[in-house]
């Protein structure tokens, strides 16, 4: 195993002891089919630039996807931006915050990222994305998802009330974009039927992001149904929150 997959194993088994945190899980109803499942890929675009090698095979294989943006990378990537704005059929556009700062109202820090660190910066991060986002012509969001897709039970009552939806996932695909390209492959490709995938689209200089690509083909050779979250009604994993303190009634989703 190379040092980077060490790196990201080390950073995916991470676990706070105060258990204080939540990251919520999320699949889609599935087919039923084994020979056509229904997967729903979620890509995060948390900042630098566009990693051409998935957003071109997205394109020209005509593979749905949601893509997940912060301020920060909108505003460094308008021919990106232009591209999914003018594939309306292919890319639903939804919030990852304003700075990508994780969306958690205590502080502290996540995989060295420090938090928001109060109700007001969780407030902020929120609806910074939101606005950036219709500053650049996009469609209003109605998903969120915090860097590091961890959060606290306030934060998540807050971004609920908000009007958002909080997007977990099920594979974690590419482990932060620190995996090599064979085992962000692997991971992917063999994503099961009602799956939802988290990858990044924001790292054109990491070897992840050529596993991913291989593996999108992969998975439509395999004749797998794509389909944005958008496109159907999701399935929040309860399981996932409802251990953290003062979570009770709100759903993992």
């Amino acid at each position: 195993m190379t040092d980077r997959a060490l790196q990201a194993q080390a950073l995916e088994s991470r676990i706070r002891p105060d258990r204080t945190l939540a990251e919520p899980g999320l699949h889609i109803p599935g087919t039923g089919n084994v020979r056509q499942p229904r997967i729903a890929l979620t890509f995060d675009a948390c900042m630098g630039k566009t990693d051409d090698r998935i957003l071109s095979v997205l394109v020209a294989e005509r593979i749905p996807a949601t893509i997940f943006v912060t301020a920060r990378w909108l505003r460094g990537n308008p021919q990106a931006v232009a591209l999914l704005q003018q594939n309306p059929d292919l890319f639903e556009v939804e919030n990852h915050g304003q700075n990508h700062v994780p969306a958690v109202e205590t502080k502290t820090t996540i995989y060295g990222i420090a938090s928001a660190g109060s109700p007001k910066g969780v407030h902020d991060e929120v609806a910074g994305g939101a606005d950036a986002m219709r500053q650049a012509g996009l469609s209003p969001p109605h998903w969120f998802r915090g860097a590091t897709a961890k959060y606290d039970a306030s934060a998540i009552r807050q971004i609920r009330a908000m009007g958002y939806r909080i997007a977990g996932y099920s594979v974690n695909g590419d482990g932060g974009s620190l995996l090599g390209a064979a085992l962000a492959e692997k991971r992917i490709a063999s994503a099961s039927d009602g799956d939802v995938i988290l990858a990044h689209i924001n790292q054109p200089s990491h070897a992840a992001g050529e596993g991913v690509a291989r593996a999108l083909l992969a998975l439509k050779k395999r004749g797998v149904a794509f389909v944005r979250l958008s496109d159907v009604e999701p399935i929040g994993d309860r399981d996932s929150t409802r251990d953290i303190a003062g979570l009770s009634g709100v759903p993992g989703q």
